[in-house]
């Protein structure tokens, strides 16, 4: 298995993801190569926790302009990640 840490890269918080939050979904930015399983188990291994459900998304290349340049965002992977009832919250989102 790949280094947990190299999977996930990030969390996404927006006003969104934290109204998500109250039904202990998480949202992450991860490898753009990881399957679900994989995310599943570096949640489970950096955090501690049950998770149940995972589901991906690829965000794709925006087309962005500075002045007379223009390029394309690069494309990331999503994933929204469900924790059993029982598991505790993560101490990574508390302050927010």
């Amino acid at each position: 298995m790949k280094n947990p840490r190299d999977i996930i890269k990030r969390p996404v918080i927006t006003e969104r993801t934290s109204d998500m939050m109250a039904e202990k979904k998480y949202v992450f930015e991860v490898e753009l190569r990881a399957n679900k399983t994989e995310i599943k188990q570096a949640i489970e291994s950096i955090f501690k926790v049950k998770v149940t459900n995972v589901n991906t998304l690829r965000m794709p290349a925006k087309p962005k302009r500075y002045g007379r340049h223009a390029g394309y965002t690069s494309e990331w992977k999503k994933a929204i990640v469900s924790l059993s009832a029982d598991s505790k919250e993560l101490e990574f989102f508390e302050t927010v």
